[in-house]
C-alpha cells in the first residue's frame, strides 16, 4: 500500500505524530548563494502542508536565520498543526565564543532567538545540531529538561552526536528523571550506511526515531554527476567531491539507483529515497528543494514500491563492511562456539 503523507509515524517513544517524509527548509533563503527565494519557499511550504504533511526541519542558523523567519510567517495560520524542529549549537555570531556550542548559555539564548523569529511560543523539537566534546552531558541534558519544563520545547532530540554519547545521555535522562531523548538526526542513504553499525540499532534499542538527512547523498544518487563529467559541471559538483560524495563508489550505486528507477518508471531520487524510507528503524527522512517541481518528485517516493530483487540489488551495491565487534559476531567461527549450530529466533 502507497505510503501518504498524512500516514502519520509515532517520533520515537513520544506519542507525537509525524509525516513520513520532513520538510527541510535550508533552502529558505538564497543568504548562502543559493536556495529559494520568499515567494518560492512559500509555493514549497504550502505544497508540502496542502499534501497532508506537518514536520518542518530548521535550524538557527539556516540561511543566516532567514528559514525560521520565513517560517515565522507562512505558520501564522496553523501552527498548531505543525510540528516544527530546530536545532542549536552552530555559532550566531562570529567571534563570540558563547554564540555557539552545546552549552547552556548558547541553548537558552539560540532557543530564544529561534522562537521570536519562528513567531512561537514554543518548539515541539529540540536538536543539538553538532557534538563538540565541550560541554558535560548533565548541563546539556538538565538544561533541555528546563526549557520543557517551562514550556518553551516539548521534546529533545541529538544530532551528528556519537553513539555512546547518546545512549549515555539516554540512560541519565532516565535515571534522573529528567526529559528523554525521542530522536536522533544523522546522514543516511544508500552511499553513507555506517550508521547502520551502531547509531541505527542503538536508537531503535533506545526509543529515539531515526530522522536522516541528505537522502539523496548530495545529488550524487539522482545520477546528475557521471564518470565523463568536465570541468564545467562545476562548483557544485567540486563541492561535492571535496566533501567525499563524488567517488566510484558512490557513482556505481547511482548506476543501480538509475536501472532500477528505469524498471519501476520512476526517478532516480525516488527510488533513492524510497529505499531509505523503508529501512527499518527509519521514522522520516528529510527532504529538501529548491522548486515546487523537485518537491513534488521526491514526494512520488511514497509510492515507489520494490521488489525483493531490486532490494537485494540495491543493498549489494552499497553494502558496507560492519567492522568490529559487529563482523566478528557475525562470523562463522564465533556462531559455531557460543551457539554450537542451535537456533534461536532472537526477534522480539
Amino acid at each position: 500500500m502507497p505510503l501518504t503523507l498524512d500516514t502519520y509515524r509515532l517520533l520515537g517513544r513520544s506519542g507525537l505524530r509525524v509525516s513520513p517524509l520532513a520538510l527541510g527548509t535550508a533552502t529558505f533563503g538564497t543568504e548562502w548563494g543559493w536556495g529559494a527565494e520568499p515567494d518560492d519557499a512559500r509555493k514549497l511550504f504550502d505544497t508540502y502542508v496542502e499534501r497532508g504533511g506537518n514536520f518542518i526541519d530548521t535550524a538557527n542558523t539556516y540561511t543566516d536565520g532567514s528559514s525560521e523567519r520565513l517560517l515565522g510567517e507562512f505558520t501564522r495560520g496553523n501552527r498548531e498543526s505543525l510540528v516544527l524542529a530546530t536545532k542549536y549549537t552552530t555559532l550566531r555570531r562570529p567571534g563570540d565564543p558563547n554564540s555557539g556550542g552545546p552549552h547552556r548559555k548558547s541553548m537558552f539564548t539560540s532557543v530564544a532567538a529561534s522562537l521570536r523569529r519562528l513567531n512561537t511560543d514554543y518548539l515541539d523539537l529540540l536538536y543539538l545540531h553538532v557534538w563538540d566534546d565541550t560541554t558535560p552531558v548533565e548541563e546539556i541534558l538538565r538544561a533541555m529538561d528546563d526549557l520543557v519544563r517551562q514550556g518553551k520545547v516539548l521534546h529533545v532530540a541529538m544530532s551528528n552526536v556519537p553513539a555512546w554519547q547518546v545512549s549515555r545521555m539516554q540512560a541519565i535522562a532516565d535515571l534522573r528523571g529528567w526529559s528523554p531523548l525521542v530522536a536522533l538526526q544523522i546522514e543516511y542513504n544508500l552511499a553513507q550506511r555506517t550508521g547502520e553499525r551502531d547509531l541505527i540499532p542503538m536508537a531503535r534499542e533506545l526509543g529515539l526515531g531515526v530522522i536522516p538527512y541528505s537522502p539523496l547523498a548530495g545529488g550524487v544518487l539522482t545520477g546528475k554527476y557521471r564518470r565523463d563529467d568536465g570541468a564545467g559541471e562545476s562548483t557544485r559538483r567540486s563541492f561535492n567531491a571535496d566533501l567525499g560524495l563524488v567517488t566510484e563508489r558512490n557513482l556505481a550505486i547511482a548506476d543501480v539507483v538509475q536501472e532500477v528507477a528505469a524498471e519501476l518508471g520512476c526517478t532516480p531520487a525516488q527510488v533513492a529515497l524510497a529505499w531509505t524510507l523503508r529501512t527499518p528503524g527509519i521514522t522520516a527522512p528529510i527532504i529538501g528543494a529548491r522548486t515546487t517541481a523537485q518537491l513534488e518528485d521526491n514526494l512520488g517516493a511514497l509510492a515507489v514500491a520494490f521488489s525483493p530483487a531490486q532490494l537485494a540489488r540495491l543493498d549489494e551495491v552499497s553494502a558496507i563492511d560492519p567492522g568490529y565487534p559487529h563482523a566478528l559476531l557475525a562470523s562463522d567461527h564465533i556462531r559455531a562456539v557460543t551457539t554450537g549450530g542451535l537456533k534461536i529466533d532472537n526477534r522480539r
